[in-house]
């Protein structure tokens, strides 16, 4: 048994950027790590992309190889499911009965990808997108010409997996309940250019569209719609969210709300435990209340912040949210709290292949950016939308004029 000192449990983005942070900073004591999946930390996005398509190998992914976090001086356990929380006694217990006290605590157990209560959800050819694994199986399932691929969900994970199909060569729909895609994050107008950019490259895009069951015969799969139409297809894959991993916490009596509370210094309700990454729900001031954040940039720069916090560093994280999306030959970048624009500029369009949106407050100042290869633009624009600025719409709107000129 080591002896007390910093236990991350999870070893994803944030887990292994907070391990790599702790010893940046200077701390010698014991780390640590426990990952539930067996392999070394990685990065996820290229599991819709690169991975799924078969051009990037596994290795690639990689963020820290178990050798460099031996030579940092971090204990890694990989497939340790920690299955008990004691913060009174500062120890917890993994599923082999193995225990281990611990100085300072910090969650980084993710999610999970959500399968809803649809029947024939369960069925084999139903898959979801979360690890290398998932990965690796999906990929190999979309190989040969003409698979048929039904998404259900009009997320980002769904959008990058069908995009990613259509260019295996699949026939591709995505079917979506809300009236638009990306609702959580995109207001109608720009959600309208991504499901335009689907569609010039031969996707079939259902929005308003409800799933009311998979079902599975001699020919393959079917995804019954409620509006009576049926869709058939060799493979589902279910984009319907992520379940963050949060059962931990609420068994060892931490405040949660779907995701574990934790305030501007990434604590948690007990002193001595902190969260990052996907499970971590944040007490946010410009967000009027809390926000988990569900990026690969977040779960690097609140698994450095929440370090850091554990080492008693000054510091608050109150991020601005921010998210990218490779979908064909687009890099779409996303910045701020959708929620807080009552209208949206847009400057440039689509067949031009650059444009932004902006969303604005009832002051005319930006709350939100949305670039489709728009470069250094967004850089402008993500800055903007970090100070709050007041925007001329007509300079924004009209391509013409210098951009800088709309926030002089």
């Amino acid at each position: 048994m080591i002896a007390p000192g910093m236990v991350v449990v999870g070893a994803g983005q944030a887990g292994g950027w907070a391990v790599r942070t702790l010893r940046d900073e200077g701390y010698q004591g014991p780390i640590l790590l426990c990952g539930a999946e067996l392999h070394a930390p990685y990065e996820r996005p290229p599991l819709s992309k690169g991975l799924l398509r078969g051009h990037t190998p596994p290795a690639d992914l990689e963020l820290f190889s178990e050798q460099s976090l031996a030579d940092l001086g971090v204990a890694f356990l990989p497939g340790a499911r920690v299955r008990r929380l004691d913060p009174a006694a500062r120890n917890l217990a993994l599923a082999d009965g193995r225990e281990f006290a611990y100085e300072k605590l910090l969650l980084c157990t993710g999610g999970r990808a959500l399968r809803p209560a649809l029947p024939g959800a369960g069925l084999p050819g139903v898959r979801t997108l979360r690890t290398l694994d998932d990965a690796q199986g999906l990929g190999a399932a979309l190989q040969g010409a003409g698979r048929r691929l039904a998404v259900i969900g009009g997320g980002w994970i769904g959008l990058e997996v069908a995009a990613t199909a259509r260019q295996m060569g699949c026939q591709v729909t995505v079917v979506e309940a809300a009236p638009s895609l990306c609702s959580r994050s995109l207001a109608s107008e720009a959600a309208g250019l991504i499901a335009a950019l689907h569609r010039e490259q031969g996707v079939d895009i259902l929005v308003g569209e409800a799933v009311a069951a998979v079902e599975q015969d001699s020919r393959g799969l079917r995804v019954l719609l409620n509006s009576g139409k049926a869709l058939d297809a060799d493979i589902v894959v279910l984009g319907t969210g992520m379940q963050p991993n949060d059962e931990l916490a609420r068994e060892a009596g931490l405040a949660c709300d779907r995701g574990v509370v934790v305030d501007a210094h990434c604590r948690s309700s007990d002193p001595h435990i902190f969260a990052a990454g996907d499970v971590a729900v944040i007490e946010h001031a410009r967000a009027g209340g809390r926000l988990r954040l569900e990026s690969w940039q977040n779960a690097q720069d609140q698994g450095c912040a929440a370090a850091r916090a554990m080492l008693g560093l000054p510091g608050e994280y109150q991020p601005v949210p921010l998210l990218w999306s490779e979908q064909y030959d687009a890099m779409i970048q996303i910045c701020g709290f959708v929620g807080q624009a009552v209208r949206t500029v847009m400057r440039g369009t689509l067949q031009s292949g650059k444009l932004l949106a902006f969303g604005l407050d009832a002051e005319s100042r930006v709350v939100m950016a949305v670039g489709l290869n728009a470069g250094r633009d967004f850089r402008d624009a993500r800055r903007w939308v970090q100070e709050h600025r007041r925007l001329d719409p007509d300079s924004l709107r009209d391509p013409r004029a210098p951009l800088a000129g709309a926030a002089a």
